[in-house]
């Protein structure tokens, strides 16, 4: 098996956790509009109670987020199987549910334990990738997510055809349920991967991160050219890291060039929930109503919509190495805008009281169109530049910076989105046109290109690259440094060989 197949499998596997992220995001939009979970839980104050529904889940994943930046004794496995756990255990108690207050219980364990499994999993996809597939790797977080929904879309369109009913609560329970599956499934076998060589070569096993380092690279050869040179530069960032104190949360804005990481990380989590995918995911029903487009409807054009994401997300998987991470986040963030600038207009001029077909799969369209975006851009990116952004002292917790942000945004575009739907209608999109456009200019001005740079090469970037983007001519000491070695060299087999593992050859 070749090398590059090896971490792509691994990669897919961690992915499971990311599986949970987007099931959840597809399948509770038909849980709150079920005819008997509206019946048992919202008979008074539906808009606030469906919201915190959805919102104590992304608080939840807020605070695992904050959790996860704490974990690294652990190793990233195990804290996948915690995250496992406590995850199963709330959709255990969701699933479960006779009063309101045990779905906001089960909801909020659930979230804790996604948001370990979102911040880890990209960090693991990135330590173990080489750099000319990492890309590819860590956007797998956002193609499981899309498989999520797309199980979530189909699953839930199928549980209210089959039974709709004020008094079937099959209709929300087995779609609660099946979520604890691929849960079981990646914490029972999570210990058959790899750990991370980078965090074995932190906690004094050396020697394992090395053969570890082999066999996701060579298969095994420890005398492997690029192994040995990637193991050194394993080793010199971490020999200096150690020479400092260790970084807390706070020491992360102690100095320009973290604060300037902080601050794109951030930025990219922010920017991705102000696309405004959340509010479509949760409430697809109450915003399609807006036109008059019926329950059923909805959530089979949303089970399609879902397929569409997944289509955008493989795309991206193709294309991201070849493409790179700016033009990406610059050109998505734009088309998004027109989508909602478009769908804006169609609900004010064809409301529910004006019955027009076109309007309507006007309005679909636009939406598929969006969430086609979005799968290839925001989404992935929004998992995969943030890992690349920092070395490994300081990975865990700025990483966790950036999701505990998309988490926050999530639980209050969760929250507010029913009661500004209800209270200001078509104008509610158009802060999602303002956001989308304003994140277009603030990636065109400051977010730097990661695409083919080694882990160990982000400390230099963020000292000696320029804050304003366009035009810098920057390039990695270690890329100037092997090309003057193999000008001199003139292409001995090893550098030949670092080549082909670059290009994906071997």
């Amino acid at each position: 098996m070749k090398s590059g197949v090896y971490q792509f499998l691994i990669g897919c596997f961690a992915a499971f956790g990311s599986f949970l992220f987007g099931y959840d995001l597809g399948v509770i939009a038909e849980v709150v509009a079920a005819s008997s979970f509206k019946t048992l839980f919202l008979q008074s104050s539906a808009d606030a109670k469906s919201g915190t529904v959805v919102s104590l889940y992304t608080g939840g994943c807020f605070f695992g987020a904050l959790g996860a930046g704490f974990t690294y004794r652990l190793g990233r496995r195990g804290t996948i199987l915690m995250a496992c756990v406590i995850f199963t255990i709330g959709g255990i108690i969701q699933t479960a549910g006779v009063r309101i207050e045990m779905l906001y219980v089960g909801r909020l364990l659930a979230g804790f334990g996604t948001g370990f499994l979102v911040m880890i999993i990209p960090i693991y996809q990135a330590e173990i990738a080489h750099r000319s597939i990492r890309g590819r790797i860590t956007t797998l977080q956002q193609l499981f997510s899309a498989l999520g929904q797309v199980t979530a879309g189909w699953v839930a369109y199928g549980c209210y055809a089959a039974y709709n009913s004020t008094n079937d609560s099959r209709e929300w329970r087995i779609p609660l349920a099946i979520q604890i599956i691929p849960a079981l499934f990646l914490g029972s076998l999570v210990y058959q991967c790899p750990e991370s060589p980078r965090w074995l070569c932190d906690h004094n096993k050396a020697d394992e991160g090395l053969k570890t380092l082999a066999r996701l690279h060579s298969h095994g050869d420890t005398n492997d050219a690029y192994v040995i040179a990637e193991f050194n530069l394993i080793q010199i960032q971490l020999e200096a890291e150690h020479a400092e104190k260790t970084p807390n949360y706070l020491d992360l804005f102690r100095s320009w060039p973290q604060i300037r990481r902080i601050i794109i990380v951030m930025a990219i989590q922010a920017g991705c929930q102000g696309t405004g995918v959340s509010a479509i995911q949760y409430f697809s029903p109450q915003i399609f109503a807006q036109l008059g487009i019926p329950v059923k409807t909805t959530l089979l054009m949303q089970a399609v919509n879902a397929l569409v994401g997944l289509a955008g997300t493989s795309l991206c998987i193709v294309i991201i190495e070849l493409v790179g991470r700016r033009p990406l986040e610059i050109g998505g963030s734009l088309i998004m805008t027109v989508t909602f600038a478009v769908n804006a207009a169609l609900i004010k001029i064809f409301p529910a009281s004006v019955s027009n077909t076109g309007a309507h799969w006007g309005f679909i369209v636009m939406t598929w169109v969006f969430n086609f975006v979005f799968f290839v851009t925001s989404g992935p990116l929004s998992w995969a530049i943030p890992p690349e952004l920092f070395g490994n002292a300081i990975r865990d917790t700025g990483v966790s910076w950036g999701t505990m942000t998309s988490f926050a945004f999530n639980t209050m575009i969760g929250q507010v989105t029913p009661i500004a739907i209800s209270a200001i209608g078509w104008r509610y999109y158009l802060v999602f046109v303002v956001c989308n456009f304003t994140t277009a200019i603030f990636f065109w001005a400051f977010l730097p290109e990661t695409k083919g740079l080694n882990l160990e090469d982000l400390e230099e970037l963020f000292e000696k690259s320029p804050v304003f983007i366009p035009g810098s001519k920057w390039v990695p000491s270690s890329h100037i440094e092997l090309d003057a070695k193999r000008i001199a060299e003139k292409e001995t087999p090893a550098t030949r060989h670092i080549e082909q593992i670059d290009d994906g050859s071997v």
